[in-house]
């Protein structure tokens, strides 16, 4: 296979980081994809290459933006830190105090805390995915504010993969009066020059890359897991068994019927600030950089380093219900460690603190070496190789920088 051409900057002290990168997308393991890193306060690494398309006539560009999943979490809350910052918004209060009709149906003593570390026990919809329109954003929280939990609020950890963004953004929705794409596009975007939305405009639809999905297979082992006798499981065998006749994962990521939804502009334009933020890796490792260098940049500050520390205190460590029982820390929102990557392989530094997408997407920051990431690609790959290329170009960064 011909070499694809990969562009943009490098210092060469990460020459290694771009060697990397080059040979994922001329293998064509990844179709398209974008690297960007921030160390100190400046971008060392900015780098693109491949094709938005999966026949490979629309190159990958500057302007060229990607739907990061569940990365999204991540910025969203970011947005949630700033409220309570701003002395607006108290974790430890109930949800009701600020979205009255939440309290029903066993919900009553939620607390806005275990939204953002995926303890409230609404990790999916009772009876299945609603046939809302996405861009229905009220239909979507009175579902949410009017059904039972599946779990006890407060007593596990259980991924909210969907809800997250209606429950979370309907937060911050009650408290500013804005929507998330707006406050964020408001308050942190359009300030530190962040090309990163919730919510795509018309003039934004052109610039997206399509998600190109590889078919699924099912592993045969997850088939019959359930079927077999403890005895002959070990130990994380027999939670998985627990998990998979449990149903939290499957209730977590119900499938909308349309499985080509995320290529829409309906998909685009709607506001689920859990799951379709779009932008590009530079705009996420600038981010992550602002928070990771002192929230301050250019004489304006996303939140204090204070409530920065704060987010970063975990809030749950699983084992998490929905993802086979990993431990999983979470902070107000923050994936620490980025465990969700590395599931079953070596972890990240602890240090770190992001979220990854179900794409292949990962954004982080990490205080301790001053650093902001962000990964992004459009290929979605079987599950055992979803972060092969990101988790390999982390390792060597931090090989890098610790000499």
């Amino acid at each position: 296979m011909s070499e694809i051409n990969v562009t943009g900057e490098c210092d060469p002290k990460f020459s290694e980081i771009q060697d990397i990168f080059q040979e994922a997308v001329s293998s064509g393991f990844d179709t398209g994809a974008n690297i960007a890193i921030e160390h100190q306060g400046k971008m060392v690494v900015n780098l693109i290459g491949g094709y938005k398309d999966r026949e490979g006539t629309d190159p990958w560009t500057n302007n060229t933006i990607l739907n990061v999943f569940s990365t999204t979490k991540a910025v969203t809350a970011i947005c949630i830190a700033r409220l309570v910052d701003q002395g607006k918004l108290d974790l430890s209060k109930n949800v009701s105090d600020y979205w009255p009709e939440y309290a029903c149906e066993g919900k009553e003593n939620t607390k806005v805390s275990d939204f953002m570390c995926h303890r409230a026990g609404m990790f999916g919809f009772q009876g299945g995915m609603p046939d809302f329109e996405l861009s229905d954003w009220d239909s979507w929280t009175n579902a949410l504010a009017s059904q039972a939990p599946f779990r006890v609020p407060g007593t596990s950890q259980g991924y909210h993969a969907l809800t997250y963004g209606w429950l979370v953004g309907e937060i911050i929705r009650r408290i500013d009066g804005r929507s998330v794409g707006k406050y964020f596009e408001e308050e942190i975007a359009q300030p530190f020059g962040i090309d990163f939305k919730i919510g795509l405009n018309d003039e934004d639809l052109d610039r997206c890359s399509d998600i190109l999905p590889d078919p699924r297979s099912e592993s045969m082992i997850l088939k019959l897991l359930p079927y077999m006798p403890d005895f002959l499981l070990p130990d994380q065998l027999k939670l998985i068994k627990g998990i998979l006749k449990g149903g939290d994962y499957q209730v977590a990521f119900q499938s909308f019927e349309d499985q080509d939804l995320t290529n829409t502009s309906e998909w685009r334009q709607a506001e689920i600030p859990s799951a379709n933020g779009h932008g590009t890796a530079e705009s996420l490792a600038k981010l992550f950089g602002i928070l990771s260098t002192g929230c301050e940049r250019d004489g304006k500050n996303i939140f204090s380093k204070e409530t920065l520390d704060l987010c970063l205190t975990p809030l749950s460590k699983g084992p998490d219900t929905v993802l086979f029982g990993a431990e999983i820390n979470i902070g107000v929102g923050f994936d620490l460690g980025l465990g969700m990557t590395t599931i079953g392989q070596p972890g990240h530094p602890k240090s770190i603190f992001g979220h990854c997408g179900i794409g292949g997407c990962v954004a982080f920051g990490d205080v301790e070496n001053q650093l902001g990431y962000g990964f992004l690609c459009n290929r979605i790959h079987q599950p055992q190789e979803l972060y092969k290329t990101s988790n390999a170009i982390t390792a060597k960064l931090f090989e890098i920088i610790k000499g």
